[in-house]
């Protein structure tokens, strides 16, 4: 008889832990489901609009919703896509309630307004694209919580002040889009440990300050572009054993002096090339003539004088 009342009670124990692991999935999805109805809530009535009012429905699954992508093991919001929508509105802090999100793409759209600090707990976030809206305020510091993202673009918005050195703790980021916005100030030196960091483009910001040359100490990167800022000075003579794998450079429209570095043609990998818009003297370096991946270079409105650039045909734009 006790054997069968332990059993019994065992089996009770095991139905009530196994409602409630049912009841806190099911309290789950719906954090997930209330979420996104909140960021639906937060839209201007549009046609778009409509449709996402119509599709995102509690009558349905979350993970049958438009733009919506779930995990198979926990039916979890794994993904959101909205983008290039024509979606108006404002971004709700309950975004910061997807806790199992990867991915968040909601670029080439109309939304406006601060970033909400909640994204903060989006601690699985790996690729996040803000890119082509009209965000604005400051860049959040609390970015440097979201310690697997890899790839992050707030291009194309009205973000401004300066870039927080806290980003640096993402230290798996791989890729950095901020161009067309009004950043100011400079580069942190703590960008330095990003070792993972491929492509950063802070274009047609309002940068100002010496060139950051601590980015050249980021061996990983392969595209750099600052064009149209205010940065100034002169660029390093070891930028090509600093960066052996670059393949993009382009620092247009500032204010750099100086020689182009003659040790520019061991950037091997190089393909693209723009120093237009500067204040550069002296000669073209002759070997960038030997260059054989490069594909374009620009070099207009300098103070160069010619070089008998020799070896492969290569198109040198110099007015």
């Amino acid at each position: 008889k006790a054997m069968g009342k332990i059993h019994y009670l065992f089996l009770i124990n095991f139905s009530l832990v196994s409602l409630a692991m049912m009841a806190a999935g099911n309290s789950n999805v719906t954090t997930d489901q209330l979420a996104l109805l909140a960021l639906r809530d937060r839209m201007i009535n549009s046609e778009p609009r409509e449709i996402l009012a119509k599709n995102w429905s509690i009558t349905s699954s979350v993970c049958d919703w438009i733009g919506v992508t779930c995990g198979s093991r926990h039916h979890r919001v794994t993904a959101l896509n909205i983008s290039n929508m024509n979606l108006t509105g404002t971004l709700p802090p309950q975004l910061g309630n997807l806790s199992f999100l990867v991915s968040l793409n909601i670029s080439k759209n109309n939304f406006h307004g601060e970033l909400p600090r909640e994204l903060v707990h989006l601690r699985r976030l790996r690729y996040l694209n803000f890119k082509i809206n009209n965000l604005g305020g400051e860049l959040p510091s609390c970015f440097g919580y979201l310690h697997k993202l890899q790839y992050l673009s707030l291009a194309n918005n009205s973000f401004s002040g300066s870039i927080p050195p806290s980003i640096s703790n993402m230290s798996k980021l791989e890729t950095l889009y901020l161009s067309f916005n009004s950043i100011e100030g400079t580069i942190p030196t703590e960008f330095q440990n990003l070792h993972n960091l491929k492509t950063l483009i802070i274009e047609w910001n309002q940068l100002s300050g010496p060139l950051p040359l601590h980015v050249f100490n980021i061996s990983s990167l392969e595209n750099i572009a600052f064009w149209n800022n205010n940065l100034y000075g002169t660029l390093p003579d070891d930028i090509c054993q600093r960066l052996k794998k670059l393949t993009w450079l382009n620092l247009a429209d500032n204010n750099l002096i100086g020689r182009i570095p003659s040790t520019v043609s061991q950037c091997s990998l190089l393909r693209y090339l723009c120093l237009s818009g500067n204040h550069f003297t002296g000669p073209i370096p002759m070997g960038i003539g030997n260059l054989t991946m490069l594909e374009e270079i620009l070099l207009q409105t300098n103070k160069l004088t010619g070089s008998d650039v020799k070896a492969q045909p290569l198109s040198i734009s110099l007015d």
